[in-house]
């Protein structure tokens, strides 16, 4: 799919063309999205995926499985909700997604259903420091405050516990992270499912405590990651 060209397409039901950079970032957005079910992380069509395109929001569109995605199903909205691209009605999540677009400075958003972290989500108001990636999202994780799925309220729950963070929980739901590229947030979300089972199996064992890092050892390996990988 990645290697399609859609240049000069007409997006059905659109009031416009596809642009060739959207088309891109569609072919790579459905990646994502069947990644997310590949790796266990949500199960059928829980959970969506988005990446903003100048001004226009590219989501994955609600109830569809994403196997069954197209080059054709390209769905996508303004910064105020408005379908711009497609037919196909956009994730009923679509307030999450766009709250996070419009108020930093993601250009992608991940939201699954992954199972140790909605596990956690249900057990504390913020994720223990059980590991020093906690860092890699701006420190401890914490867990949104439930509200029903879709509604403006859990969006605006989920701000809350954004702020200052690349990634939170959702109480009894699931997890949201965003970053600069679709990689980098699904990477997010893959880091923080794996940091909830550290936790989840570590508390586990009978008449013992994890240890857990402080603000300020967490802090300090904050400094560490901005000089990691490859320079250049």
């Amino acid at each position: 799919m990645a290697g399609q060209r859609w240049d000069g397409r007409e997006a059905p039901g659109a009031g416009r063309r596809v642009r060739e950079e959207e088309a891109r970032a569609w072919a790579e957005l459905v990646e994502t999205a069947r990644r997310t079910v590949f790796d266990g992380l949500v199960v059928g069509t829980s959970g969506n995926v988005s990446v903003r395109v100048g001004g226009t929001v590219l989501v994955t569109p609600s109830g569809v499985p994403y196997d069954r995605l197209t080059p054709d199903d390209v769905t996508g909205v303004d910064l105020a909700g408005r379908q711009v691209l497609g037919s196909l009605v956009p994730t009923s999540e679509l307030p999450l997604h766009l709250a996070v677009h419009r108020t930093t400075g993601a250009r992608a958003v991940v939201h699954t259903h992954a199972v140790h972290a909605t596990a956690v989500s249900t057990l504390v108001d913020e994720l223990p420091l059980i590991h020093y990636m906690a860092a890699a999202l701006g420190g401890p994780v914490r867990v949104a405050r439930y509200a029903t799925y879709g509604t403006d309220e859990l969006a605006e729950n989920m701000l809350r516990a954004l702020d200052g963070r690349t990634g939170c929980l959702l109480q009894n739901h699931g997890t949201v992270t965003h970053g600069t590229t679709l990689a980098q947030a699904y990477d997010r979300t893959a880091q923080l499912e794996w940091m909830c089972r550290v936790w989840l199996t570590a508390s586990s064992v009978p008449g013992l405590s994890p240890h857990l890092l402080s603000p300020q050892q967490v802090a300090e390996a904050a400094e560490r990651l901005r000089g990691y990988g490859q320079r250049g």
